[in-house]
């Protein structure tokens, strides 16, 4: 799919203003513990506007960031200009990768494979880019466990949510997808944000490890 068709303006703009806050609510300490400890060439996939870019380690040499969103990458490209780690910012989609097999020692996706319109292509570029036993570091919301809240999620889905949001679907099973694209989940920590009673249809996460087998 080309790059230019995958543009969300009102969305992209609405998520630029709520994401500082959503980082204080603890997103941001969610991508501090999944960006820990990467080292060499990295590629992130769905920048977005940035928000991992300050929680890269030092040990990382550099970063490719690909966003699609114009909107989004703009303000990516600024934060990448600021950062001590060396990052440039590209248009491109998940689907294709604009990177060569075997590139990187990592590949980060986060809060993004809710959103691309074929998760399991997507994946299957992540698994391309990647050295063999090279890490993909996930955060994504995820399907819930529960039958009860896994109906809020496909309703919300059969309903004007992707439209909404960007395209985003609250009920994919996107750990099982990364297992069925090749790679060796090695670490996974499931966790509730917001933490809240209400049965919010993205409120399952889940933060983890997988290797390219």
């Amino acid at each position: 799919m080309p790059a230019a068709q995958i543009r969300h303006p009102l969305f992209a703009r609405v998520y630029a203003r709520l994401s500082a806050g959503m980082e204080h609510a603890g997103v941001g300490e969610h991508r501090e513990k999944l960006l820990a400890g990467l080292s060499g060439a990295v590629l992130e996939v769905g920048a977005g506007n940035g928000l991992n870019f300050g929680h890269y380690p030092e040990s990382v040499s550099s970063v490719l960031a690909v966003e699609p969103e114009p909107y989004l990458r703009g303000i990516a490209e600024r934060k990448a200009a600021r950062s001590p780690v060396a990052i440039t910012v590209r248009d491109g989609t998940a689907e294709r990768l604009p990177a060569a097999d075997g590139t990187f020692d990592a590949v980060v996706a986060s809060l993004m494979l809710c959103s691309v319109p074929d998760q399991a292509r997507a994946l299957g570029e992540m698994h391309r880019v990647l050295r063999p036993g090279g890490e993909l570091r996930f955060m994504e919301h995820v399907a819930a466990q529960s039958p009860g809240q896994r109906r809020i999620q496909r309703l919300a889905d059969a309903t004007i949510w992707p439209a909404c949001f960007g395209g985003c679907h609250a009920g994919r099973d996107t750990v099982a997808a990364i297992s069925a694209a090749g790679f060796r989940v090695t670490e996974l920590n499931r966790y509730r944000l917001p933490e809240s009673r209400l049965p919010w249809p993205t409120t399952p996460h889940a933060r983890g490890v997988a290797v390219r087998a």
